[in-house]
């Protein structure tokens, strides 16, 4: 809206929404009146305008009281960010229902009544007090009809035009619907199933003008109806055969031509990772071979039948923290035009927060809460999929994630055809932006999530194995990586720091391998007997966050930052081998491998995959985001990375994309499988290296090479179990009555004598002694020493078979 304020006694007036009508009672602002007075300002023509003697063209003046008490507790809950505000009284013989269709606008009066501020309303708190709902929502079908049902308590007008094409036309008919307490609502004919509809909603914020949204298809639930029978991140644009790409091959790997190619036709290409949600709950129609209609439906469910035929469950990807558009002309607006100024995040000015890239949602309002829910159980009962993987997590309320998650575990085979109990949520519990320290209410960060059985990703365990972070110097060596004992020539202070950092890295993975538990107990680097939550990051924040192993995501490499591999190839020193490198990629995904917890690997991991140094991939397309199945090639070295994201490290990829030393052979890709593929099986053989409990993981796990006099560059973990009929630990698995896990980061052969490990029965895992890898073949245990030797580069894992 255009508003002129030359004229306005305040210079900003209309523009913003600085105050909140948080509920039917109250109108929060940040506004001393003193011996003046407050108003509040209604116009159902959008026609409230700002001149010297206050504000013109308003259907409703209401005068406000202040309350000198101030905020009530359960606002100040709702709405901590505005906890320091004045409290304006509305009257309560006030018809706030049919005034929230209005434009609405508060001013403030000196004693003299002159207008000294003026500004406009955020309502969600209202809303969500008057407006809540828990009915039908969406298209509903029965025999003989099929009904719409939308909430949008603001509008002053909704209509439903129908299309049987989807590029619309001429509708077929236009539908009037009626409103009862903010729900739009109409029931038309059979005929409508399968059509599509747009919906046209009036609201007063642009003088009554009917706003579209976006076109929705009329699909019958029940569309192919059929029987439907460790972490790993995958795109599908990664999995599919490529065209011809000749010319794109011929060019130098480290040439800027083909990114220069592929940023020409990013935003064309159809690639992205999702991160440009319009319309929730609709598979991606890019990947359907009809993106209109009921297609993209159908295939989709075949794609999740034919993957769970293979016995692989589907975690879906979901970016509920923003949406793509907003405001009432962006063609990609969905939500913001339906209830404007609702469903986004706003600031203390009433513009749209933009922390997680752009147009964030705000899940501390009750309806956009339910969307959420109501989205997830749709996946879950119409399209059967197995669990969530949360984009930006702590951007999202913790209500929301524990409401979501005891929906979804309430669903049974005989009511819902789904076991809920097994559907499992994760993701990104980052803590930021204006959500940070519970800015907006508790939101669903790491630490706000102990105790939830929700899992957060741990970037600890991450940044200790590999060094630094992901928005460091990319040249910060960690404890695989080769941080003092094999320096890459970045400053990491003096040996005595490189040491002590080293130390410190190993306590780090210590506590993630024993599923980041706050309470476990281990000896740390100084000999002190510490909890996982009195071990600090560098910033001096707790390295322990979670209360269950189900709560800790531990991983080295996603689909943002680098690959795995290409942060290896960064970090390590230049003069190292390709064979070097490749064991040092198995070597951080081992450790992950053989963490409690939950591990995730990023598809590719176990393929030494590249993505030529591109640090964000995100619209990369599929020259640098590909993964070549045939294993004759990881995709190093097609090009310097796109110049947008990359370009300030170019002089640094350069010369390493250049080098043909660098890039891996058929035969090292298909070695790295092999070891990945007996990682696995490692992990599987044995209930020990999953265990359940957080109890359990304190009662059983151990670490040795402990304290200040530890061999740097190796971990040594052990777990116990007990014996049937034998008091103590129970017997969890009937193969193996202890493990012993050996992490050698070390350039060189590593020989490691416990006394606590003496007079065992340990062996070579049956796995690694059948191993393709010879190196680690060559790893012994001497029983009556206690003396492990374990090669370069290696992790063994060491069994004491029962005896049967």
């Amino acid at each position: 809206m255009s508003v002129d304020v030359s004229t306005s006694t305040s210079q900003d007036g209309l523009l913003f929404s600085r105050a909140y009508w948080v509920s039917k009672s109250i109108i929060a602002w940040n506004v001393d009146v003193g011996d003046g007075s407050c108003f509040l300002f209604a116009s159902k023509t959008a026609a409230l305008s700002i001149a010297d003697d206050g504000v013109q063209g308003k259907d409703v003046q209401i005068k406000l009281e202040e309350d000198s008490s101030g905020l009530p507790t359960n606002v100040i809950r709702k709405f901590p960010h505005i906890q320091d505000y004045r409290a304006f009284k509305v009257p309560s013989t006030l018809d706030a229902k049919t005034l929230l269709k209005s434009q609405l606008a508060v001013a403030a009066f000196n004693s003299d009544g002159k207008c000294t501020n003026v500004t406009g309303l955020q309502l969600p708190g209202v809303l969500d007090e008057l407006f809540s709902y828990n009915g039908p929502l969406g298209a509903l079908y029965s025999e003989e009809s099929v009904s719409l049902y939308l909430w949008a308590p603001t509008a002053q007008a909704v209509r439903a035009c129908i299309y049987s094409d989807p590029i619309g036309g001429n509708p077929l008919e236009t539908v009037q619907l009626e409103d009862v307490n903010g729900v739009w609502s109409t029931k038309g004919p059979k005929r409508w199933e399968g059509c599509y509809y747009v919906y046209e909603v009036c609201f007063p914020l642009i003088s009554s003008v009917a706003i579209a949204v976006p076109m929705t298809t009329l699909c019958i639930p029940n569309f192919v109806v059929v029987i439907w029978p460790s972490l790993c991140s995958i795109h599908l644009d990664t999995i599919k055969v490529f065209a011809d790409t000749k010319m794109l091959e011929k060019l130098p790997p480290d040439s800027a031509q083909q990114q220069a190619l592929i940023t020409a036709i990013q935003d064309d290409d159809g690639y992205n990772w999702g991160y440009n949600p319009v319309l929730w709950g609709v598979p991606k129609g890019s990947y359907a071979s009809d993106p209109n209609g009921p297609c993209r439906i159908i295939e989709f469910r075949k794609m999740i039948q034919a993957l769970n035929r293979i016995d692989l469950r589907i975690v879906l990807d979901v970016v509920y923290n923003h949406v793509h558009g907003s405001g009432p002309f962006d063609e990609n607006s969905v939500l913001d035009k339906i209830v404007p100024g609702y469903y986004l995040r706003r600031n203390t000015d009433g513009l749209i927060e933009n922390s997680t890239c752009v147009n964030n949602t705000a899940s501390e309002h009750v309806m956009v809460e339910r969307l959420i829910i109501d989205d997830l159980h749709h996946w879950v009962v119409h399209y059967k999929v197995d669990g969530f993987r949360f984009d930006l997590m702590g951007h999202i309320m913790k209500s929301t994630m524990v409401k979501a998650k005891d929906a979804l575990h309430s669903l049974t085979k005989e009511k819902d055809g789904i076991d809920g109990s097994s559907i499992y949520i994760y993701g990104e519990g980052w803590d930021f932006g204006e959500v940070a320290k519970n800015g907006r209410g508790v939101n669903a960060s790491q630490f706000n999530l102990s105790g939830t059985q929700i899992g957060s990703f741990n970037d600890r365990i991450r940044d200790a194995i590999l060094g630094g972070s992901p928005f460091g110097n990319p040249l910060q060596q960690g404890f695989v990586t080769g941080l003092l004992l094999q320096p890459n020539g970045h400053d990491h202070g003096t040996e005595a720091n490189a040491e002590s950092m080293l130390a410190a890295a190993k306590d780090h993975i210590q506590v993630g391998m024993a599923a980041n538990l706050r309470d476990f107990v281990l000896t740390n680097f100084e000999g002190k007997e510490v909890k996982g939550s009195e071990v600090l990051t560098y910033g001096g924040a707790p390295v322990a966050f979670a209360l269950s192993p189900t709560e800790t995501v531990n991983y080295v490499s996603a689909h943002d930052n680098e690959t795995l591999f290409d942060i290896v190839s960064l970090k390590t020193p230049m003069e190292i081998s390709v064979d070097e490198r490749c064991r040092i990629n198995h070597l951080a995904t081992s450790v992950i491998a053989l963490s409690q917890g939950i591990p995730f690997f990023h598809s590719g991991d176990e393929m030494l995959r590249s993505k030529s140094l591109d640090r964000d991939s995100y619209n990369s397309g599929d020259w640098f985001n590909r993964l070549d199945f045939t294993y004759n090639s990881n995709n190093w070295g097609v090009g310097l990375p796109p110049k947008e994201k990359n370009e300030k490290s170019w002089p640094l990829i350069k010369p390493r994309l250049e080098n043909p030393s660098f890039k891996p052979q058929k035969s090292h890709i298909l070695a790295a499988l092999d070891n990945f593929l007996n990682l696995l099986q490692i992990r599987y053989s044995s209930p020990l290296l999953r265990l359940r409990t957080a109890n359990a993981i304190q009662e059983r796990v151990r670490f040795h090479n402990t304290g200040p006099s530890w061999i740097p560059g190796t971990i040594v973990m052990s777990i116990e179990d007990g014996f049937q009929g034998v008091p103590g630990l129970s017997q969890l698995d009937p193969i193996y009555s202890y493990i012993v896990v050996i992490v050698n980061a070390r350039p060189t052969e590593v020989a490691f004598a416990c006394p606590a490990l003496r007079a065992r029965t340990l062996k070579l895992h049956p796995i690694q002694m059948m191993s393709t890898d010879e190196l680690v073949k060559s790893s012994t245990y001497e029983g009556s020493s206690g003396c492990f030797t374990v090669p370069t580069r290696t992790t063994a894992v060491f069994v004491e078979p029962r005896e049967i």
